[in-house]
């Protein structure tokens, strides 16, 4: 077996941050899609398999792994996008868990908050989108990236975040904060 293999279910979800990674290093890679009706009914062999009952998994030929979040870290350590020392690779974890707080409080305002939470969210989410302007401001002062001068694992996973809330605040941040570059070329795989 030799290649990427990405299986998920046929959506976005928790897959598309590690898409977009491959994409911007220009890796090629195949899906295998798992339908969500057979994975939580119990039709996919897969579920047992999987470590922790859950998607997407990634395999690297023979080796597979399991959560995104692990799977970003091994695909940025391959591709050398993990920071070039321990304090930079601490400081890519550390802003990749503060991307993960992002979206778990999306995810909390989407399902459950959506109606009434709106002001809540967006205010909290204003003041987490300072946090990564102060973050990325020590760095260049804040024209480049969180460390070094390339996109790296915690970029792709912020793009992906903010590209895809519906809230406008998210999406102004993005387009308009000095220390927030656009350049990341995965916008289209």
């Amino acid at each position: 077996m030799s290649g990427y293999v990405i299986t998920y279910f046929p959506l976005r979800g928790r897959a598309e941050v590690i898409r977009m990674l491959l994409a911007d290093q220009g890796a090629s890679w195949t899906e295998e899609e798992v339908q969500t009706a057979d994975w939580f009914g119990g039709e996919s062999d897969l579920k047992q398999q999987a470590v922790f009952g859950q998607l997407p998994q990634f395999k690297d030929g023979d080796f597979v792994l399991y959560q995104s979040n692990s799977i970003l870290r091994y695909l940025g350590r391959k591709y050398g996008i993990s920071g070039g020392s321990n304090q930079e690779s601490a400081l890519i974890d550390m802003v990749n868990d503060g991307v993960e707080d992002l979206r778990v409080k999306y995810i909390r305002f989407v399902f459950f908050e959506f109606e009434t939470g709106k002001e809540k969210y967006e205010s909290e989410l204003a003041k987490h989108l300072s946090a990564f302007e102060r973050i990325l401001s020590q760095n260049c002062n804040g024209t480049k990236y969180v460390v070094g001068d390339k996109v790296m694992t915690t970029k792709v996973k912020y793009k992906r975040f903010c590209k895809n809330s519906p809230i406008g605040i998210v999406r102004r941040g993005w387009q308009s904060g000095p220390g927030l570059p656009t350049s990341c070329k995965a916008t289209v795989y």
